[in-house]
């Protein structure tokens, strides 16, 4: 009835059909329509399911006028007898109107009962059956989330197994393993299967190879054991018609404004009792509460940190409180039983002990039972959790089972926000869409994704936290080291460890293997060949990545000889080969030329004897070398070596296989030049249905003009300069149009090379440009997810021709994958290969972050966000300190994350936005020291100093309230008169530390047993020596303070120094110290106190320390000490007040300073 509270129009099939499609139409000779639309389904009219499509999205489309029809196609079909429409919007004009259509097939199947005691026993004519491919397939309902579909066993111990466990479907198969194997690991699917809707299930099994699918989710997997055939021998009460369980569910849908309210049912004498049933993914949130007598008491159950929590409130502050069950907030169904009788009031959840809350008298419940929240009016009940998200079922009060349909009918109590007859649960990880291997955790309507150990950030754990190539770190200023490089970005490959060597003009990649000494090889014929399998620090996969994507690579073959050739003399078959990366077979052994069967020595016309192409093959009693340099990129590295010709009297060879040795990144210069509006380049169609990043550089004149564009029949991406000095990032999955837009202070068609990267995922969508701050866009709970192209990529224009872009890109990277632009651009009419300039190529004009910029008759480095100097900007700039000396240094700086929202942002992607990148060098022989503090208004710090014994921690307390988490990324003594260079760079819970110049090897971090006074010590102790190089983020504050004195914002005390830390190491080294070649200690940590609400650290305070700093630590700590004190009585504050000004503290009295960051250097 349109009077009704949350009308709704329903089918009856009158049997059971397969439903492929629905269409509606506004009622006839009206105003009147329904604009959108939810569809739900039910076998028996009572229990009902939502549809969704199969992106997640449950809203339908319907009708903008009265006589159009408007079809809706099922993406997957439905079996069912009753359909419900339930509209949400309809013409603001008029008023809901519907006609509808529904089409589809009678549907008919065989159906069996079981009572949980029951089973039903096939048995096939054979006695034994051995089987290599398997097809079963069957379709279930069921309200149990436990329970055995499917088992069968064999002989030699092969079973199969198909069960319902906590609401999922496990697999369990095996092919000739042990019998009873104590590692049982099923293969598990689906989720919440236990809604008394049908669900399809599919197995399809070839030898080892198993398909497992339910409803449109699909696993696949390789069984285990050693056969490729399962055999099973085939040796209660079953109905052959469905029961109807009369479970009806409601839901409860708002966590601010949800709640239904029950009268108690014949007042019980002598106290009550309550027993319901729930499900849900949030931890928090308010269950049931209601007034007792005597008056004034009340009593609330609520889950508190995925526990219920009983609590009693009498008059006054007092309160009695128990706990009970473990982790209720699983998306399982979970009863409660509440009695009150006695002189106790009884908690029990899911048949554990009961919890117990003695009284001093007897209560009686007084007025309505609240469940899920509390009405406006309702006394005494606001504002102590939120209102409870999720489904409730078989409510009981005084034994009396309520009756939901009465209160839907306004007939029995109260309600707002409830859906009745469904239990609208869904669960958000599944598929999930955490990627890399992250841990999807869900709430009601929202999800987020655990990052640690994966090496990636973001919402969705998209972004890969390392740099994709050496020639990637030199850019960002580091040196010679150990890193991790991930070759393919966001892509699926995973970062792999490489040793990045600086030290030369080119940028060298080495990647070593499992055979670094010379072998000695004897006694090897072709018959019996020797045979040494190369492993290498990289994956397959990983390597091919890596050389493709490198200028050029080569791997030096080094082979000694005595009497052992290479080739046989008489009919030129090779007596050694190598394998390449494919395993092919290759008989050559230097050079790039690789169907040449020569060495070194032939190539370069030098061999011992000219009539052979390789000295071994001279064949003498002496020893010969061969060694030469394979740089053919599609052969290397080489995975496989075979010596076969050591097997005469005085025969032998010693080879050795250096590392592969790459160079050059293919796509940081790659670029294209386009020069007329109308003309663009193509590619395939981008893959970014759920998730998708985009990035490169650009430089023009043009005010605007288009950087790239995808299609679909709807759906779009693109990203474009709107205007001189905006970068604008549109797309739409089919939720209408997304703009993000980053405006910059400075014009961006300056000619000048500018760095633009767009995402977009399941969560949200951002954009940056260059330094500038990045622009956020959240993505609806419920919206579609498919971003669905069709179209080709257009790169420097669009499809129609028009607002092409003028000027050059280059760096085209999107998911990981870079774009050869200078191939296709020499086949292109109006583009061309490369970008004319100087600051054009692979030569780093400029150094450590230094930006080169066009000149009209050159270029100069622009070295603002380097913490170097000098003309190219690789002079260190370095300051001598002692105990008197100090730099304060305050500025303003713009927040780093600026959110475009609907909505508020969810706790894990804001944490995983919460970053800093700190690098500086030193040179010192005092311990202990304080090297670095960045402190906040807000009591926020970190620390880096030189504990007792030299080794250096890391100190990092970012949440109010807690102990900070300190870190050891090596114990070597660091205050030993050498230069080191330390860089800690955190991406939300992740922190990545290296530390050069240790002279130890590879370590783990290790979180020492760290108190206040280690880091008071630090402090008093001040700093004695030399700093380099010091970098925050994009600020040089050593740097500024040095070339800015007169600045306002600098405040120098005591003796300020210019030095040379280099130059203070080299001679601390000759004076008898042994210097020790570099090594960089990697570390990854999670972070155990991040703040989920920390965005940026603002209010900064950097402290170079001096004695000045030591009042700045001693006040932290007490800070801390005091607010650990009182946590249990204040509060959280709103998360922007970190940005608060602590001008109490600092002395900052000038208004213009209210929101500065300070660095005492």
């Amino acid at each position: 009835m349109v009077t009704d509270q949350e009308p709704w129009l329903q089918v009856d099939l009158r049997e059971q059909m397969e439903v492929t499609a629905v269409a509606t139409q506004g009622r006839y000779d009206s105003w009147d329509w329904v604009s959108s639309y939810l569809l739900l389904y039910s076998d028996t009219g009572r229990a009902w399911k939502q549809y969704r499509h199969e992106d997640g999205v449950g809203r339908f489309v319907g009708n903008g006028n009265l006589e159009s029809v408007v079809q809706n196609k099922l993406s997957h079909p439905v079996r069912t007898r009753f359909l419900r429409f339930v509209p949400l919007d309809w013409n603001p004009s008029g008023w809901m109107g519907l006609r509808v259509e529904v089409y589809g097939c009678s549907y008919k199947s065989y159906v069996a009962d079981f009572d949980g005691r029951s089973s039903l026993l096939y048995r096939f004519n054979q006695k034994s059956m051995s089987t290599v491919k398997d097809v079963i397939s069957l379709r279930f309902k069921s309200h149990q989330a436990e329970g055995v579909l499917l088992h069968g066993e064999g002989q030699r111990g092969d079973y199969i197994t198909l069960e319902l466990h906590r609401g999922r479907l496990d697999l369990y198969l095996n092919l000739g393993e042990a019998r009873f194997s104590s590692h049982r690991v099923p293969v598990t699917v689906g989720s919440l299967l236990d809604d008394q809707h049908w669900h399809s299930v599919h197995i399809e099994r070839f030898n080892k190879q198993v398909n497992l699918t339910v409803d449109s989710y699909t696993q696949r997997f390789q069984t285990k054991g050693e056969g490729h055939s399962l055999e099973v021998d085939y040796e209660g009460n079953v109905t052959f018609s469905c029961s109807q369980p009369q479970l009806v569910a409601c839901t409860f849908v708002s966590s601010s404004s949800s709640f239904l309210s029950l009268p108690s049912a014949s007042p019980a004498v002598g106290g009550f009792s309550v027993r319901f049933q729930f499900r849900t993914w949030n931890p928090e949130g308010l269950l049931l509460s209601v007034q007792l007598n005597p008056d004034p008491q009340q009593l609330r159950l609520q889950i508190s940190n995925s526990w219920l929590r009983l609590t009693l409130h009498s008059s006054g502050r007092q309160k009695s409180e128990v706990s009970a069950g473990r982790r209720v907030s699983d998306g399982l169904w979970h009863s409660v039983s509440l009695d009150a009788r006695d002189l106790q009031i009884t908690l029990t959840v899911d048949n554990e002990p009961s919890s117990t809350i003695e009284l001093w008298e007897q209560v009686q419940s007084r007025g309505s039972f609240y469940f899920g929240g509390c009405a406006a009016t309702a006394p005494d009940c606001q504002g102590f959790a939120p209102a409870f998200q999720g489904c409730m079922r078989l409510i009981f009060i005084n034994s009396q089972l309520m009756n939901l349909s009465h209160v839907q009918q306004g007939l029995l109590g109260n309600y707002n926000e409830l859906q009745f007859d469904t239990c609208n649960i869904k669960d958000r990880c599944l598929p999930n869409l955490c990627e890399h291997g992250a841990r999807c955790s869900q709430m009601w309507s929202s999800f987020s994704c655990d990052c640690s150990g994966t090496g990636y950030a973001g919402a969705t754990c998209h972004n890969s936290i390392y740099e994709s190539s050496c020639e990637a770190y030199k850019l960002s200023g580091s040196s010679s080291g150990f890193y991790f490089i991930d070759p393919d970005g966001s892509g699926p490959l995973g970062p792999t460890q490489v040793y990045c060597n600086m030290t030369e003009k080119k940028v060298w990649t080495v990647l070593s293997h499992n055979s670094t000494a010379p072998v000695t090889v004897q006694t090897s014929s072709l018959q019996k060949p020797h045979v040494m399998i190369f492993n290498y620090s990289a994956s397959a996969k990983q390597l091919r990545a890596i050389v493709s994507g490198s200028e050029q690579c080569q791997q030096e073959v080094v082979y000694n000889c005595r009497k052992s050739r290479l080739f046989n003399t008489k009919d030129g078959s090779p007596l050694s080969w190598w394998l390449d990366r494919e395993g092919e077979k290759r008989s050559y052994w230097g050079g790039f030329l690789p169907g040449v069967q020569q060495c070194s020595c032939s190539l370069e016309e030098n061999c011992i004897d000219m009539n052979y192409f390789c000295n071994c093959d001279a064949d003498t009693d002496t020893w010969a070398n061969d060694t030469g340099v394979l740089s053919y990129k599609d052969h290397l590295p080489v995975s496989q070596i075979v010596i076969g010709d050591t097997d005469r009297m005085g025969s032998q060879a010693v080879y050795h296989i250096g590392p592969l040795r790459c160079y050059g990144d293919r796509s940081i210069w790659n670029a294209a030049s386009f020069y007329q509006e109308s003309s663009y380049l193509y590619f395939p169609t981008l893959q970014a249905e759920l998730a998708s990043d985009i990035s490169f550089y650009f430089k023009t004149s043009a005010p605007s003009g288009v950087f790239l564009e995808n299609q679909g029949l709807k759906d779009f991406i693109r990203v474009e300069l709107s205007s001189p000095s905006v970068v604008t990032f549109s797309f739409d999955v089919g939720n209408g149009a997304a703009v993000l837009s980053v405006k910059s202070h400075v014009p961006l068609n300056d000619r000048q090379w500018h760095y633009v990267r767009a995402e977009r995922n399941a969560k949200e969508a951002s954009v940056q440009v260059d330094q500038l701050p990045l622009r956020f866009l959240e993505a609806p709970a419920d919206g579609h997810l498919r971003l669905r192209l069709s179209s080709q990529l257009f790169v420097g224009g669009t499809a129609s021709q028009q607002r092409g872009f003028l000027g050059c890109i280059r760096s085209l990277t999107a998911n990981g994958v870079s774009f050869d632009l200078e191939e296709r651009a020499k086949m292109t009419p109006g583009v061309s290969a490369g970008c004319p300039g100087y600051c054009t190529g692979s030569s780093s004009l400029c150094h450590n972050r230094g930006r080169c910029v066009e000149k009209s008759n050159g270029y100069i480095c622009d070295c603002s966000q380097s913490a170097y100097g000098g003309t190219t900007c690789n002079q260190e700039v370095s300051v001598s300190f002692d105990r008197e000396s100090s730099v304060t240094y305050t500025f303003q700086e713009p927040f780093s994350v600026m959110q475009n929202r609907s909505s508020q942002a969810s706790t894990s992607s804001t944490d995983s936005r919460a970053r800093e990148d700190v690098a500086l060098s030193f040179v010192t022989s005092q311990r202990p020291a304080m090297l670095l503090t960045v402190s906040t208004f807000s009591q926020q710090y970190i620390a880096v100093i030189l504990a007792t014994n030299g080794s250096v921690q890391i100190w990092y307390h970012l949440q109010t309230g807690k102990k900070p988490d300190v870190f050891t990324p090596t114990p070597s003594n660091l205050a030993d008169g050498r230069l080191h260079r330390i860089r800690i760079h955190r991406v939300g819970k992740n922190l990545y530390v290296q530390v050069s110049n240790t002279g130890t090897g590879s370590s783990l971090c290790r979180l020492p047993v760290a108190t206040p006074k280690t880091l008071i010590q630090g402090a008093s102790k001040g700093f004695i020596g030399c700093l380099s190089s010091v970098q925050f983020n994009h600020v040089a504050p050593l740097k500024v303070a040095l070339t800015n004195r007169g600045s306002s914002l600098v405040t120098v005390r005591g003796p300020l120094v210019q030095s040379n830390c280099g130059a203070l190491a080299e001679s601390h080294t000759l004076q008898g110290k042994t210097s020790t070649s570099m090594t960089l200690m990697i570390c990854l940590l999670r972070l155990t106190n991040t703040r989920k609400d920390l965005a940026v650290i603002a209010g900064l305070c950097l402290v170079f320390i001096t004695v000045c700093a030591l009042a700045v630590v001693i006040r932290l700590v007490y800070q801390q000490r005091r607010a650990q004190r009182s946590s249990g009585s204040i509060k959280e504050e709103h998360r922007h007040s970190m940005y608060t000004d602590y001008r109490t503290e600092l002395h900052l009295h000038n208004p213009v300073r209210d929101s500065v960051k300070e660095y005492y250097i």
